[in-house]
Formats: structure tokens, sequence, C-alpha cells
């Protein structure tokens, strides 16, 4: 296997969904739904509970029929592509395996239904830091380790893609900490990474795109980055005080805008947390709390599905 190697383009890395509709009875699950994930890049998939993800990961993997529109690999849909673990790896929950197998041979079986060589299991199981494990039974792993050997189960085949739901269930902050190297490290490699989750900061430390639905529909997409500047304010001051009539005078003096925040702090856009403080030492004004609020991708996300359902 070429683990940790540079690898070249694949045709198969590139995933493109397209007018992706999924229709139960009275729910419309996904809706027209278009989006595309580029090689080389970890892509996160956000949305609310019930927001359609896992229909759609579902949908992109031929495990549910679409009601209309498709998703596809490099131009072919997964039921097209030839030996498919070999181009894409998925993990759409924790490993299920039986309770009495060790996790090396769970992996050595799916080695043979999938006409892989068995030592590919044994690597697999080696990327993941599960080795001192391989011959513990599977009844004994705890929810972690089940995503780790998930995982594993996804890489036997090298792939160009792996299509995680919300892989770091389970794990605790140092295995979440792998699970974001070893993610990067695959995309660095020139791979394809697409990955749901509800840990939105991590999403923001892990990923290099996003793309975030509601209700079954794309409400945004582009690189984390310009995602977060989107956001309605930039950075804005945080600001306590017992005499918040006369500093949203000094400020608003200065071309600043003033608003309330819930909790009786005042937030104050268009200067900075320095010319704040001048402002309030010039009008005497005395200050509990001077901070810089800069937006997050929770932020963001709180403020674009904001009173969206998740179904309908």
């Amino acid at each position: 296997m070429s683990y940790g190697q540079q690898r070249p383009g694949s045709e198969t890395g590139h995933i493109v969904v397209s007018g992706l509709t999924k229709q139960y009875r009275n729910v419309r699950a996904v809706d027209s739904l278009s989006f595309s994930v580029e090689p080389g890049r970890v892509t996160g998939f956000l949305g609310p509970n019930g927001a359609g993800k896992t229909t759609t990961l579902r949908m992109l993997l031929n495990l549910v029929t679409p009601t209309s529109g498709q998703a596809t690999f490099g131009g072919q849909r997964y039921a097209d592509l030839q030996q498919p673990l070999r181009h894409v790896g998925a993990v759409l929950e924790a490993s299920s395996a039986h309770k009495g197998r060790t996790g090396i041979n769970h992996l050595r079986v799916i080695c043979a239904a999938a006409g892989l060589p068995k030592e590919r299991a044994d690597e697999a199981l080696a990327l993941v830091g599960l080795t001192p494990a391989a011959k513990r039974k599977f009844k004994g792993y705890s929810l972690g380790m089940k995503q780790r050997l998930g995982i594993a189960a996804a890489m036997l085949g090298d792939p160009q893609v792996l299509v995680l739901d919300e892989p770091a269930n389970g794990l605790d902050p140092e295995g979440i900490r792998w699970m974001r190297g070893f993610l990067k490290a695959l995309a660095a490699e020139g791979r394809t990474v697409l990955v749901s989750s509800h840990l939105l900061s991590e999403m923001q430390l892990l990923a290099d795109d996003v793309v975030i639905i509601a209700a079954g529909r794309l409400v945004q997409q582009g690189p984390v980055d310009k995602v977060i500047g989107s956001m309605a304010h930039g950075v804005r001051v945080r600001v306590r005080t017992p005499q918040g009539e006369d500093l949203a005078k000094a400020v608003t003096a200065l071309n600043a805008t003033v608003t309330q925040a819930e909790d009786g702090a005042l937030l104050i856009d268009g200067l900075d947390a320095p010319a704040v403080g001048r402002a309030a030492l010039t009008g005497q004004i005395e200050l509990h709390e001077l901070t810089t609020e800069r937006p997050d991708l929770e932020g963001v996300f709180l403020e674009l599905t904001a009173g969206k359902a998740g179904i309908r």
C-alpha cells in the first residue's frame, strides 16, 4: 500500500452532488442539493440534526436510491465503479463485527471478500494505531476503538476518497487529535476527505472547506475562512461598563456602531479594542470588560441555520 506517500491525482477523487433529492412520503429529506468536493482537501459536511446529511451520504454510496438527481465520483456513480473499495472508503457508523472475532480477523474477512491481500489488514490496523489490539476480540473494543477499526476497514483498498459520518464519536481528546492529524495527512497525499460532524470547533481546526445544509438544502459552501468571513459582522469589541450610555455616545461619535447583547454587554463594530479603551479613558468611563470577539465557524453555522427545521 502507498500509505504516507504522495499520490498522483485520481479520476475518482472529484465528488459532485447534482440536484440530489430524496422524498420519503410526506418528508423531503434532501431537496435539490448540489455541491462539489475537491481532492487534496478535507471538506466538512455540516447541518443541524435531521438536515439530511446521513441521507445524502447514503445516496452518495448507493445505499439509498435518490428520488432525483445524482452523486458521482469522477463522473461515475458509486454503483458503477470497478472495485469500489479501491476507490472509496466509507464509515457511516461505528464498526460492526462479530463480537467473538478479533480485529485482525474482521479485517481479513473483508480483504478476502474484496479480493485484497490479507496483509492489508495488518497495514490498516497499524495505520490507525490498533496493532496492539489486533488479537483482542471485538466485544472488548471501546467505542473509540470501534471507530478506528471502521476507519481501518475503509482504508483496506487504499482508496482515493474517504467518506466519514461523525467519525469522532466515542473518541477522547487524544483520539480526536489523532483523527485530525490522520485526516489532514490523507488530504495532503492528494486524497479527497468528506467528513460530517457536529463538533464545529473541531471542524474549524480540521476542514479546509465546508458544505452547510439545512432542511435538506445547501445554505453555504466554500473555504472555511471565507465562510467565516461572510458573517454579518466581523471582528467586534465586547464591553461591560456601568456607564453604557456614556460609552455608546463616545464611540458613536467615532463612527462606531453599538448594539446590546442579551447579557447586557455592549457590542461595538467599527473600532478596535485599543480605540474603545482610549475613548473610555478620555471620557473617564469605568470598564469592567474589554475584549475582542472574532467570528468562528460555530457562530456562522448558527446564524446560517437559525430557524430552519431539520426536516420538512
